[in-house]
């Protein structure tokens, strides 16, 4: 969104120093910038205010600021009370311009891949701004209005929580019209405690409705089923249950592990052909159909819309090396309900050894070590070979490491007929696997 600085201080209550020259968007970090963009200085680990002068040195016109502007600096300066803030106070004012067709996705598993799959979508019948990547929280969620285009149409913001009131916050940002809800899992539990208080922080997106909105949630999950009686928004529910209003039939993977199916709504029946990978994808794919027709989206462009989605990367990355060995790269994030969902697709490829190099599934609490031992339990139940790397919760039935080296080593001579699956929760940084993979 082009901003003049004025307007700048305007929605954050603060005050201009320097010209009153245009912005195109925003960044929070000095090394990314492009000539344009608002710097927006975060304290936090480190203070970015050590970092205004590079970020005008690399093209930034304006920057926010909690201090006096030092005068060295040849740009302009809105001076804020708090620059955390006052990001989220442009991110208002900035959907306070935008059309109705906001959307917020949230849920324990399958929030990227849904917020990719709606942005393809939508993208087929509005100019559309999607999150990048996984900007989900009270700083990303505002770079992503302030990045959308003057001429947007639709917007897809995925919604994260570190505890209950998190997503309360967003849609006090956002104002979403539309919410779509994946899972409630037991994950994140050293942040939130119980799964009770994953439903309620995950609902607050519905709770946040307006009555001429809709909720768009999953059947086939009991938890996110109830939360119907939380808003008095329009509701649709997707799943393979036979009362979903979105529902898939006839579900086929390929030999790439892509999953074809036939989608019925209240808009008419399709054949879908998805490009992403896994039979988890069905039920994101669902999600973001309904939230599409829903908007608007006519049935007949659902297909071209789902399968040309770019997905985020390290998500069930397929590639075969030189030596005909596939390597399945899922390894930007873990938890028990998304690493049963790979060892699965793993063990539905037409593979003559099967091997997972797994790292440590984060933020489990107490739960963890329970979790990781079911993990190689289900993983020996499937004939599959598990290496564990630097976590030693998955138990003595497997093969532990310490290392990237340790890994790759542990997997030995692979040869064509092989494949590895590489998944770990982004601390585990387990890519690396896949990369010396080749």
């Amino acid at each position: 969104m082009h901003l003049l600085a004025s307007q700048i201080a305007a929605a954050t209550g603060g005050t201009l120093h320097g010209p009153d020259v245009e912005v195109s968007s925003a960044s929070i970090d000095s090394r990314s910038i492009a000539g344009g963009q608002l710097f927006v200085p975060i304290v936090a680990d480190r203070d970015g205010h050590d970092f205004i002068a590079g970020a005008v040195d690399a093209g930034a016109p304006v920057y926010l600021t909690d201090r006096a502007p030092d005068p060295a600096v040849s740009a302009t300066a809105v001076r804020v009370a708090d620059t955390s803030l006052a990001l989220a106070d442009l991110g208002r004012a900035v959907r306070a311009g935008l059309p109705p067709r906001v959307v917020g996705v949230t849920g324990s598993v399958g929030k990227t891949s849904t917020k990719d799959l709606l942005a393809g979508v939508l993208a087929t019948t509005y100019s559309t701004a999607a999150s990048e990547k996984s900007f989900n929280n009270e700083l990303g969620l505002p770079l992503t209005l302030l990045a959308a285009d003057d001429d947007t149409e639709a917007v897809v913001l995925e919604m994260g929580a570190r505890g209950v009131g998190h997503i309360a916050l967003l849609c006090d940002i956002a104002s979403p019209t539309v919410g779509v809800i994946t899972r409630v899992e037991a994950v994140h539990l050293e942040m939130f405690g119980t799964l009770d208080d994953i439903a309620q922080a995950k609902g607050e997106l519905v709770d946040a409705l307006p009555s001429d909105g809709i909720a768009v949630l999953n059947a086939d999950h009991r938890i996110v089923r109830g939360m119907r009686d939380r808003t008095q928004a329009r509701v649709l529910t997707y799943g393979v249950a036979d009362d979903a209003d979105v529902r898939a039939t006839d579900i086929v993977l390929d030999d790439q592990l892509r999953a074809s199916f036939t989608l019925h709504s209240p808009w008419g029946s399709t054949p879908i052909v998805l490009q992403a990978r896994g039979e988890h994808q069905v039920s994101n794919a669902l999600a973001a159909a309904a939230a599409g027709c829903g908007l608007g989206v006519p049935i007949e462009s659902l297909a071209a819309g789902l399968s040309d989605a770019a997905l985020s990367g390290l998500r069930m990355e397929m590639t075969t090396t030189e030596s005909g060995v596939v390597v399945i790269n899922d390894a930007y994030n873990a938890n028990p309900t998304s690493m049963a969902a790979g060892l699965s697709s793993l063990a539905r490829l037409d593979a003559r050894r099967r091997f997972a190099v797994v790292g440590t599934m984060a933020e489990l609490g107490a739960d963890g070590p329970a979790a990781h031992r079911a993990v190689a339990e289900q993983a020996a139940d499937l004939g599959i070979t598990v290496i564990a790397v630097a976590e030693p919760a998955y138990g003595d039935s497997v093969a532990h490491v310490s290392g990237v080296d340790g890994a790759v080593a542990a997997l030995g001579e692979l040869a064509a007929g092989d494949a590895v699956l590489v998944k770990g929760s982004r601390v585990a940084e387990l890519e690396r696997v896949a990369q010396a993979l080749g």
